[in-house]
């Protein structure tokens, strides 16, 4: 158990490791549970790693004990916004956006260019969900990216910080359609 200001109590890491490691779903959930509140880098870290958790249950709770820790762990999450899991890049840009982290808007726009589109997605989603009008170039950039679900982040980010769509965009995006880009368009148009 973790108390108030994240300490173990009753568990040594390397226990917290072995149960975050290879655990029930339901030991891991439980334990992820009590750390809420934890500000131990090594701490914070693991439950980070645990973002490429093979368990869609488990990684949605790591989603939220990083998103309600209400301490200070905004460098832990951007540190790791490097990492070579493009499930924990992705998320990661999602978790900042959540916490309204601001700081991280630098990091998260260069996730624009990333290899991977769940990655990108991500990104321009979090970017979007941050009004984040700095990242304006890098959002309209994707508008030309070969995925359509980045395409389609894309265009809902360029709605929700308020940008124009230029019809050269317009005419580039449509080449390329399905029923939520249609939608998308029709609201970029009435922007």
């Amino acid at each position: 158990m973790v108390n108030r200001w994240g300490i173990l109590m009753g568990k040594s890491f390397e226990e917290l490791n072995k149960i975050l490691d290879s655990g029930s779903k339901e030991e891991k959930i439980k334990n992820l549970e009590s750390l809420t509140e934890t500000t131990d880098s090594k701490i914070i870290n693991k439950i980070i790693s645990m973002l490429d958790d093979p368990d869609i249950e488990v990684r949605g709770e790591v989603f939220s004990v990083l998103v309600i820790n209400e301490n200070n762990i905004s460098k832990f999450l951007i540190k790791n916004l490097n990492s070579e899991s493009e499930n924990i890049r992705g998320f990661l840009a999602l978790i900042l956006a959540n916490r309204n982290n601001s700081e991280a808007i630098s990091s998260i726009i260069k996730l624009t260019n990333d290899s991977s589109s769940l990655v990108r997605s991500c990104a321009l989603g979090a970017l979007g969900y941050l009004k984040a009008d700095q990242a304006s170039k890098a959002i309209h950039s994707c508008l030309s990216d070969t995925d359509l679900e980045v395409k389609k982040s894309a265009l809902k980010a360029v709605i929700d910080i308020g940008d124009k769509i230029h019809p050269e965009e317009i005419n580039e995006i449509s080449k390329e359609i399905d029923d939520d880009l249609k939608k998308l368009l029709v609201l970029a148009r009435q922007n």
